[in-house]
């Protein structure tokens, strides 16, 4: 049995069976590999998505229903506190999160800033400087610009890319969204930023390189992107007035408070 590592790559995957393949070929070379272990939520998938990831020997967890890209991604979370991994790597099974961010993530998870603390979670960011070209739509900027200003108005913080699904997590910050109730099941974007903000955890973001989707269906397509603004203006509402009015796990981003959960 080959060894385990600190490090497991989450990839939540839908009907990827014309782009998974060639991101686990990506992952599996030595760079990444040498670093990582590889987990995919497949999420009920109706094509051959289940198959072929099991033709490269990964582990994979297949959903008999379909629960959605948040449940994949909190299922993954519980597999990886299981196991005892130290930091997890969240990433899109579909070809848009170039792997050359993942070594770059790893390590900025693991650098300690001025204030003594390392980060809970790191952000790959498509619209900062440094960050590869990545052209989007109109509407998108307006729905971008939105969450940049909710975020800055709840938090007092400016993220460049509110809605990235590159993520990098500590234990601390994946053994709190792996609970009941601390983890948006379907769209886990700028709700999720805010509440760890709010709560003290240490949200640090960084230039990533992406690419545009080349085949299949995206999860905002259709009338999916109206829910979806719906949903999350609400949700960001419910996350602020939880923390703050509520002071529900306020504080939970502290050191001492995590330690505690250790016990």
């Amino acid at each position: 049995m080959k060894k385990q590592k600190e490090l497991l790559i989450i990839m939540p995957a839908y009907n990827e069976e014309k782009n998974i393949e060639a991101v686990l070929y990506e992952l599996e070379k030595p760079e990444i590999s040498s670093i990582a272990d590889i987990l995919v939520m497949n999420d009920a998938s109706s094509d051959s998505t289940n198959w072929v990831v099991k033709a490269h020997g990964h582990t994979l967890v297949t959903h008999v229903f379909n629960l959605g890209y948040g449940s994949a991604l909190q299922l993954g979370y519980k597999y990886a506190i299981r196991r005892k991994y130290k930091y997890v790597i969240q990433m899109d099974a579909d070809g848009q999160h170039d792997v050359c961010n993942i070594p770059k993530i790893y390590e900025r998870l693991r650098q300690r800033d001025a204030d003594g603390r390392y980060p809970d979670i790191v952000l790959g960011s498509r619209f900062m400087e440094g960050s590869s070209d990545f052209p989007v739509s109109v509407t998108k900027k307006l729905a971008y610009a939105l969450f940049r200003q909710m975020i800055k108005m709840t938090t007092g913080r400016h993220i460049c890319d509110p809605t990235t699904g590159l993520q990098g997590l500590s234990r601390k910050a994946f053994l709190y969204y792996s609970k009941y109730k601390h983890f948006d099941d379907k769209y886990p974007d700028a709700n999720m930023i805010i509440q760890m903000l709010l709560l003290g955890f240490k949200v640090e973001e960084i230039p990533a390189v992406m690419h545009n989707r080349q085949t299949g269906v995206s999860m905002h397509s259709g009338l999916k992107p109206v829910i979806y603004m719906f949903r999350m203006v609400f949700s960001i509402i419910g996350v602020v007035f939880r923390v703050k009015v509520l002071k529900i796990d306020a504080g939970a981003g502290n050191e001492d408070v995590f330690l505690e959960e250790q016990k």
